[in-house]
């Protein structure tokens, strides 16, 4: 499904753009989630509850009203490919995870590295952020290589972290913090 671009937009490249997620885009990622749901529930424990469009509606109107999560559809050549945004937005701390899913068939050429890298500048710039994190399931290889090329720092792990296909399951929390942002920034 084509969504056209509107004034809140992150531009990424030419052909690669953050545009805030609204109801709207219910079943353009619904559709993704429908079509790949062996491949994403490897990893993302939502696909399993996720059975209708009006899931992925309620999801969206939920964080439309959210002041601690802000959420953006990933734009490749004008077609949502998947999500990307900030949850549990601490506005006093100055700290902020950034979660993730990207369809399979856009995996591989970049995507997800280059959303990632533009949502820490908007992070670190716009929202005054100090510490950005990510978690990761240690064997989800492609997921973990992110926040490494970035120059994340690896903590430690959250054990038994994430429920997943009834199963909990550990995460690798990493983080960055903005002075080594922009020590990165500026070499």
């Amino acid at each position: 499904m084509i969504i056209p671009k509107t004034d809140n937009t992150i531009t990424i490249a030419p052909d690669l753009y953050l545009r805030m997620a609204t109801p709207d885009d219910a079943q353009a990622l619904f559709n993704i989630i429908n079509s790949q749901r062996p491949y994403l529930r490897e990893w993302l424990p939502f696909v399993d509850l996720t059975r209708q469009v009006s899931d992925t509606a309620f999801y969206l109107q939920t964080i439309v009203n959210s002041t601690s999560d802000r959420v953006f559809v990933i734009v490749s050549e004008e077609v949502v490919c998947g999500l990307i945004g900030f949850k549990g937005i601490e506005y006093f701390n100055r700290k902020v995870e950034i979660g993730y899913w990207l369809s399979e068939h856009q995996q591989g050429k970049g995507i997800m590295r280059q959303s990632c890298s533009r949502l820490l500048k908007y992070a670190f710039e716009i929202l005054n952020m100090n510490r950005v994190q990510l978690k990761v399931a240690p064997k989800n290889y492609k997921s973990r290589n992110i926040p490494i090329k970035l120059g994340f720092t690896l903590e430690g792990t959250e054990r038994e972290g994430e429920l997943l296909n009834g199963h909990y399951h550990d995460l690798e929390v990493y983080s960055l913090l903005k002075k080594e942002w922009l020590a990165q920034a500026a070499k």
